[in-house]
């Protein structure tokens, strides 16, 4: 459903709901913001607010949501960890008065204010405790959206503007960071985030830059067997893209999905059985040996990268992956040039272990 919003300072005027009334400035000529990676953002400048379209990931012509950009919120209950980061990076972390997920959460700012009261953590984020969110005084409620959810439920009965952070669905991973520039609007912090986006752009590209000139990487399978198949990034995934531009190897770099596949293990032994690094994300209360994959899944044993040992792990509830790496793309660029280049002098690796 597309949805249409006037932010404020302290509230959010709700102008249209599939149809409804459109505020007569909107009919003003404005200045487009150019955005040079994001895909699903269109932001455009009048004199007294900035008009924001997002495209549906999921319905190719549809609009998600429009918002008109008057002020900015102070008082935020943010759903997402990768939110909270890059608000602390964009020195808002002030406007963060709400989170959900707290044990997923690892930026020590954040549960330094939770700890003292200034942050309230408002449970788990698919059923939210909503009078946390009322006593926590929210102007908004920042989001993620999915396919097909039905909407916000109790969610939407509160009042509260809810900014649906889709992000996620960009198919490059500088087309998501981008995004960074309308948090930054949202929040009062346009300058830094435009600044932020122009360092992790530049660094990006010299990164890629300096891949290119190594020799072909190592190849590279990621994640590992979830149930009876094995989600893989497509081809031209914001992961696939990662890999060409560290100048490596993917058994699926032709693939022309921009999602996950979900695969077969057979499928995946026959294609990428032969890859030379494996490496994986999980959440768990120990680091993984060889043992605990087998005893997992006795197949992994005829994978290449299994039996020379080439396998890193990333342990995501001691390690801030997910908070750091979806507005530093770069960050991530650097980790995979690392990992398909042990040559390469950048410091080492910052996310993944070395199983051992």
């Amino acid at each position: 459903m597309m949805r249409r919003a006037a932010v404020f300072l302290s509230a959010l005027a709700l102008l249209c709901s599939c149809g409804g009334r459109v505020a007569s400035s909107v009919q003003d000529v404005g200045d487009t913001i150019p955005m040079k990676y994001a895909t699903l953002l269109t932001m455009v400048r009048y004199a007294d607010h900035i008009h924001v379209s997002i495209k549906s990931p999921w319905q190719q012509g549809k609009v998600l949501h429009e918002y008109d950009v008057y002020k900015p919120f102070r008082r935020a209950v943010v759903f997402t960890s990768p939110h909270c980061q890059l608000l602390c990076d964009l020195r808002a972390e002030e406007n963060v008065k709400g989170v959900c997920d707290l044990q997923y959460i690892l930026i020590p700012e954040i549960r330094k204010r939770v700890g003292d009261g200034r942050i309230v953590d408002c449970g788990n984020g698919l059923s939210p405790m909503t009078e946390k969110m009322v006593d926590a005084r929210a102007d908004a409620l920042v989001v993620s959206p999915f396919e097909n959810s039905g909407g916000y439920g109790k969610l939407e009965r509160l009042g509260i503007p809810i900014i649906e952070a889709a992000d996620y669905m960009e198919t490059s991973a500088l087309g998501r960071a981008e995004w960074m520039r309308f948090y930054g609007l949202l929040f009062g912090r346009e300058r830094e985030a435009d600044s932020l986006f122009q360092v992790v752009d530049s660094s990006y590209q010299a990164l890629k830059a300096y891949a290119s000139k190594l020799p072909k990487g190592r190849s590279i399978l990621t994640e590992r067997k979830t149930g009876s198949v094995w989600y893989t990034p497509g081809g031209r995934s914001s992961v696939g893209q990662l890999i060409r531009d560290a100048h490596g190897g993917y058994a699926f770099a032709a693939d022309d999905h921009a999602g996950s596949l979900a695969l077969p293990f057979e499928q995946v032994l026959d294609k990428a059985g032969d890859t030379e690094v494996w490496a994986f994300k999980y959440n768990g209360a120990k680091l993984l040996s060889k043992a605990d994959l087998l005893e997992e899944f006795h197949g992994y044993s005829g994978l290449k990268a299994f039996r020379d040992g080439e396998i890193y792990e990333c342990n995501t509830a001691v390690v801030p992956y997910f908070e750091t790496v979806a507005f530093r793309p770069d960050f991530l660029l650097r980790e995979f040039i690392q990992l398909l280049h042990p040559e390469a002098n950048l410091g080492g690796l910052k996310f993944y272990t070395k199983l051992e």
